[in-house]
């Protein structure tokens, strides 16, 4: 059917309460008319207060979807999780073991000793100083200072750095005096608050 501009001029004649009889192009465009009016209304009274709630629940389902996606991949990954907790929990439990206990750092003076004279030092001072407590963990400095000759204080520091309780040097200072070689320094172990309940578990 041929679309007919022409009629569209007779509008302004047209009698509402003929409208079945209006021509075809009138109705059409009416109907369009209405058909526009009713989805623009429509839009601001029903759709445009919705929008913000719908825009909400699009940004939660993108963060429910993100959500969803790390934990699957948690999941997926749960055994090589659950082996890697066991290992952290072995390496802790080997680390607690090797801090020296309350009962025990008297016996880490022993050893020091021990180590030292047999590399062949003569000890001069072995003191301990005073805690400084950290965070997690005490440090306890211990002053020391040896004669002998640069090889058995080579001797010596390996064999501290291999005793089992952990014990760093710091701090060295030789000096030739006139009486032979003389090495001073700092050790220092460590002691957390925890150490020895668990420890003792640990073995």
């Amino acid at each position: 059917m041929k679309f007919d501009f022409n009629k569209l001029k007779e509008m302004n004649d047209l009698d509402f309460e003929q409208v079945a009889i209006w021509p075809f192009e009138v109705k059409f465009v009416v109907g369009l008319v209405i058909a526009i009016l009713t989805g623009v209304l429509g839009f601001y009274l029903l759709v445009n207060d919705k929008l913000p709630a719908l825009e909400t629940a699009e940004a939660k389902e993108v963060e429910l979807k993100n959500s969803y996606e790390v934990k699957y991949r948690v999941a997926i990954n749960l055994q090589a999780y659950e082996e890697q907790l066991a290992k952290i929990q072995q390496d802790f439990s080997s680390m607690l073991r090797s801090l020296p206990t309350s009962n025990e750092t008297p016996g880490l003076l022993d050893d020091i000793t021990f180590v030292g004279t047999s590399a062949g030092l003569n000890f001069k001072l072995l003191n301990w100083q005073k805690e400084v407590p950290k965070e997690f963990y005490t440090e306890l400095p211990i002053q020391m200072e040896v004669r002998g000759d640069y090889h058995d204080f080579g001797k010596f520091l390996s064999d501290v750095a291999g005793l089992p309780r952990i014990v760093t040097v710091h701090d060295f200072e030789m000096v030739n005096d006139g009486g032979g070689l003389r090495l001073s320094l700092q050790a220092q172990t460590y002691r957390t608050s925890t150490t020895s309940g668990v420890a003792e578990r640990a073995e």
